[in-house]
């Protein structure tokens, strides 16, 4: 049963790093949202996974909530923005799709020589998850810099508390529901500030590149 129990941790957790690595050789919009919220309905299934296997059930709220939150209510509402920025694409990033592509290898290579320590003294079913988790963290955070339209940074950082959520899951055998439910309100009250961000970008700049801000400084 462990073994099954494994298995599943590593099929999920690879499902979400490679809907994160899609941002890097994806360009439109759409895909990106759409990314995101499969992303997240895995990591639903993580929750669930882990609900079941752990006898946990406060954990089967929180993949409630994942479905909820992440998979339904945050992708309509980038889908409202998408749609109000329709002309903007993210055609020119700061890193063309084949570095970003050997980078995020790199980046996942990285995050398994770094929790390797972390496998070997740990005994949860989980851990075999936790280097895809820690690559998931770590290719976020360069979807984030490496991009130069907002939406597309909002989604990656929306991406990056994916990857967190998952290493806190894996590496805790499941988190507190109270726990979770305050990071939920964090994501969330995020995700609203960067929203207004967004559309004062393009009020102000009529765009939401953010390479535009730099040329200002000059």
């Amino acid at each position: 049963m462990e073994t099954v129990f494994a298995r599943l941790v590593v099929l999920e957790s690879s499902l979400a790093l490679l809907f994160g690595l899609g941002m890097l050789w994806r360009r439109g919009v759409p895909a990106y949202i759409s990314a995101f919220r499969w992303q997240s309905l895995v990591l639903a299934a993580v929750a669930a996974t882990v609900a079941h296997f752990g006898r946990d059930r406060e954990l089967y709220l929180v993949a409630a909530l994942l479905v909820v939150v992440k998979g339904v209510a945050i992708p309509w509402l980038l889908r409202g923005t998408e749609r109000r920025f329709a002309s903007e694409r993210e055609l020119a990033p700061y890193v063309n799709t084949a570095t970003s592509l050997v980078v995020a290898s790199l980046l996942v290579l990285f995050a398994y020589a770094i929790m390797r320590p972390v496998v070997a003294a740990s005994h949860l079913p989980t851990r075999t998850g936790l280097p895809l988790a820690m690559g998931l963290v770590l290719v976020s955070l360069f979807v984030v810099t490496s991009r130069k339209k907002a939406l597309t940074q909002v989604v990656g950082f929306l991406m990056l508390e994916n990857g967190i959520a998952l290493l806190a899951i894996l590496g805790a055998y499941g988190v507190p529901f109270i726990v979770e439910l305050g990071v939920f309100l964090d994501a969330l009250m995020g995700f609203l500030v960067m929203q207004i961000f967004v559309y004062r970008i393009h009020e102000t700049f009529d765009t939401i590149d953010v390479d535009q801000l730099d040329r200002l400084r000059h």
